[in-house]
């Protein structure tokens, strides 16, 4: 009965020292296998970035436009803002501005301290309303302002004005094709420098195009002239487009 229980240990052990010594072998060749795979799959090829850029003439003027007026109480500060913004709102609906194309993007009703002698004393509530406005005739902008920045009165205020594109997407194949012609000069350039061939590619991935908006601040709170109209130059805006391109490098 010893010797039976002595001979299964002895065959135990002598099986796991085999066993753990083909394990590290195994792992030992797959894993280099692997890494040299992988640094393969990283390091074949030339990688490039393309850029497409399409200058394009704004048709939407983006505009923030509203009103913002203290007095001593909130119900006050409330009945002169609600007064002035209902003015603008007036002008905004004269020019057959969608409600769609009108978006609040602040209101808020604040206390206006002033410190006298270390001490802070109430003098009054501050009320605010902007809204963002999409303007879709391009003529209409600098009398829209104008107009807006009247009916507000001392009220009235600007905050800024954008420009961009109502459909974006319908220049994305100018520029895609623009991307792509610009990825394969680079990968050309560096496949000469290089001293090789380039192939085919085998990876292409497109980014997300953008509308760069430029913006314009321009202070109306000093008023505007009533006797000429506020000059609105829209100019061009570049609607951008990035692929990532990986060639082949031929053997």
């Amino acid at each position: 009965m010893k010797k039976g229980v002595l001979l299964a240990i002895c065959l135990a052990l002598v099986l796991t020292v085999v066993g753990v010594a083909g394990c590290s072998s195994y792992f030992g060749s797959d894993e280099s296998e692997v890494e040299s795979s992988i640094v393969s799959q990283q390091n074949i090829g030339i990688w490039v970035t393309g850029i497409g850029e399409i200058p394009v003439v704004p048709d939407i003027a983006v505009l923030s436009i509203g009103v913002q007026a203290q007095k001593d109480t909130v119900a006050e500060a409330q009945q002169a803002a609600t007064g002035a913004m209902n003015g603008v709102m007036d002008v905004l609906d004269s020019y057959n501005i969608a409600e769609a194309d009108i978006q609040t993007q602040q209101f808020s009703i604040q206390p206006v301290y002033r410190w006298t002698e270390n001490e802070q004393i109430l003098i009054g509530y501050n009320v605010t309303n902007i809204v963002t406005v999409k303007i879709r005739n391009m003529n209409d902008v600098g009398s829209i302002i104008d107009a807006a920045v009247t009916a507000g009165g001392d009220y009235a205020r600007v905050n800024s004005i954008s420009f961009t594109v109502d459909e974006p997407e319908a220049y994305y194949e100018d520029a895609r094709r623009e991307a792509m012609e610009d990825a394969e000069a680079k990968a050309k350039q560096l496949a000469d420098l290089g001293d090789v061939k380039l192939g085919k590619p085998n990876f292409i991935n497109e980014y997300g195009g953008y509308v760069p908006p430029p913006v314009i601040f321009r202070d109306f709170n000093e008023g505007v002239s009533t006797t000429a109209e506020t000059a609105i130059s829209p100019g061009e805006i570049e609607i951008r487009l990035t692929v990532e391109v990986h060639y082949n490098i031929k053997q």
